[in-house]
């Protein structure tokens, strides 16, 4: 079911590792006036500058290319987070998931989205070889005003 969001915000930039932290920032930015712990905004940046930082490394290994955010608060608390890339796509996405499997050399962990899962409440992905993968993430935030009455 589509929800018509409270709020949202939509950016694209080049697939260039020094824009992973200007994401994670924006993100943090735009999430700040759902008021959310410091542990839910921790949380938030971490899954982002992974999802960022797969489709800067994975989508474009060779070339630069354009990484889309789009940032929605929906009703209910819940903030729902999208990476999008145009890029080389995920042949296999059941294996992309697992832990430890990556198709970035020797340097990289294979943890990406090990850890959007575990810092999110959904995660999902979808993919075509040749024409790019869209990470979907959404976290339904703690409403302070509720704790503090």
């Amino acid at each position: 079911m589509k929800q018509t969001p409270v709020n949202e915000v939509k950016l694209e930039f080049p697939s260039r590792s020094s824009n992973e932290g200007f994401a994670r920032g924006t993100v943090a930015c735009f999430a700040a006036q759902m008021d959310p712990t410091l542990s839910e905004l921790e949380d938030i940046k971490t899954a982002v500058s992974e999802g960022v930082t797969n489709a800067i490394l994975h989508a474009y290994p060779d070339t630069i290319g354009t990484v889309s955010l789009k940032i929605r608060i929906l009703q209910g608390n819940l903030l729902e987070i999208t990476v999008r890339d145009r890029g080389r796509g995920i042949a296999d996405v059941e294996q992309a998931r697992q832990p430890m499997f990556t198709t970035g050399g020797e340097e990289r962990s294979g943890m990406g989205f090990t850890i959007m899962e575990s810092f999110m409440d959904s995660v999902s992905v979808r993919s075509t070889p040749g024409r790019g993968t869209t990470v979907v993430m959404k976290k339904r935030l703690s409403e302070k005003s509720r704790e503090r009455a």
